[in-house]
């Protein structure tokens, strides 16, 4: 196969390529991000194609997943691991990565051959931290410690695993490109090859990708789409739990979340997470309102606090933890125009409890009823409240309302503020007071 060398220049931040050095990255506008790279144009002289085939003329095939272990891990993956899929985790670095998919891997190792390649430690250095873990008897669990991914590959059809997980894809690097490991050709082309061979051999294979600042994974945007199922691991540093986020999948839901904790023994699972996000809930404030919100198949309960406080500048500023600051401008302009109340002298801040981050539309009537009643100052007689808030003021009913009823009832909340709409609640719920409303003033009226 005959082979031309090239030079072009490709941006590190974003992946755009260029035939000339650019100063400035014309897609994503990063300066002195162009950098040098040889790259090689294989030509088709020889190479046969696939056959063209008819959808009705392909056999089925039927794979079992493969159960990690771990129930929160195999959650998010929809059930467990496909056979020859492929899975980008991705996450801050120190967040957990490693430790997350060494616990998982001596887990499934019990029951299937898994090989770790070890790009970033040493095999001692991970040996350390099994012992510190707790990790024995993980007999068919296979290291083996090296960067370039033709050597993987070879170990891989030698010893034929099961599952293989690359720590990290950001070290590795192929001898079909010249530029250095990390860089965003090294990245592209090392994915392209291990996930060809995935498909090939059907062996299932696991990735391991750092994130940039901005909070995306390192290397290009098409790595993402190169893969089935993506899976960044997230959470707040001063707090001790994390939480793994589907946001692709190939074979399942997405937006799926596992819960896990950060303990001394490496991460253990979080089997009722409702109560790591609520504070004590014995005593009433001004500004606390509790809601649920729905993580794929999984209703979350969650604590949204606000505080309201008069401004020495004049203008006041919209502050907001967990959840979109945008969504707080409406929440607060809609407050403004139908409850009567002015807050542009007013500083506003709100927050989900435990740093979590909420994105569902159902907890803007919870947002708005804690943000009342800090401006207020007065204390709510119903803590719980849910419903999607419009720009007139109107409480619309939200998905799997059964779901969210039966988890704020389960940790105890008797009285609910919620949608009218009872058809849409098909489930009897025995000694809790639903207070149905249209609007965020019959919203207030009920709940103060």
């Amino acid at each position: 196969m005959n082979q031309v060398n090239k030079i072009i220049y490709t941006c590190q931040s974003c992946g755009f390529q260029s035939p000339k050095w650019l100063g400035k990255c014309p897609d994503c506008g990063k300066w002195n991000s162009l950098t040098e790279e040889k790259t090689e144009n294989h030509k088709t002289a020889g190479h046969q194609s696939a056959a063209v085939l008819s959808l009705e003329k392909i056999e089925s095939i039927s794979h079992q997943r493969i159960s990690t272990g771990c129930g929160e891990f195999d959650r998010v993956l929809g059930g467990g691991i496909v056979p020859a899929s492929v899975i980008l985790v991705g996450g801050e670095p120190g967040i957990g990565k490693s430790t997350l998919l060494l616990q998982m891997s001596a887990l499934l190792s019990a029951k299937a051959k898994v090989m770790y390649v070890l790009g970033e430690e040493s095999p001692q250095q991970l040996k350390m931290r099994a012992e510190r873990l707790g990790i024995s008897g993980a007999g068919s669990l296979l290291l083996f410690p090296e960067t370039t991914v033709e050597f993987i590959l070879d170990a891989i059809k030698n010893n034929s695993p099961a599952v293989v997980v690359i720590d990290s894809i950001q070290t590795m690097n192929t001898a079909s490109c010249e530029s250095a490991p990390g860089t965003v050709s090294q990245i592209r082309e090392c994915t392209q090859k291990l996930v060809a061979h995935a498909k090939e051999s059907g062996t299932s294979l696991i990735i391991v990708g750092h994130v940039t600042k901005e909070g995306t994974i390192a290397g290009p945007k098409i790595l993402e789409h190169m893969v089935d199922t993506v899976i960044y691991f997230e959470g707040e540093r001063k707090f001790n739990f994390r939480i793994l986020r589907t946001v692709k999948n190939r074979f399942g839901s997405t937006n799926e979340i596992g819960i896990f904790q950060m303990t001394g023994q490496g991460l253990s699972e979080v089997l009722n997470p409702a109560e790591l996000f609520l504070s004590d809930r014995s005593a009433s404030r001004a500004g606390i309102q509790v809601t649920t919100s729905m993580e794929g198949t999984r209703p979350m309960l969650c604590e949204i606090e606000s505080l309201t406080n008069y401004s020495s500048f004049g203008n006041g500023r919209r502050l907001a933890q967990g959840i979109e600051v945008t969504r707080i401008f409406s929440i607060i302009a809609v407050i403004e125009k139908y409850l009567g109340i002015k807050t542009a002298e007013y500083d506003v801040y709100v927050n989900v409890v435990g740093g979590l981050k909420v994105f569902d539309p159902a907890s803007d009537l919870a947002v708005a009823l804690a943000v009342y009643s800090s401006f207020r100052n007065k204390p709510p007689r119903c803590l719980f409240s849910l419903g999607e808030l419009s720009l007139t003021s109107e409480i619309r009913i939200v998905p799997f309302m059964n779901e969210r009823i039966r988890e704020g009832a389960k940790l105890g909340y008797q009285k609910m503020i919620l949608p009218k709409g009872k058809e849409k609640i098909t489930e009897s719920f025995e000694g809790v007071e639903i207070i149905e409303v249209c609007s965020l003033e019959e919203a207030v009226e009920a709940g103060f």
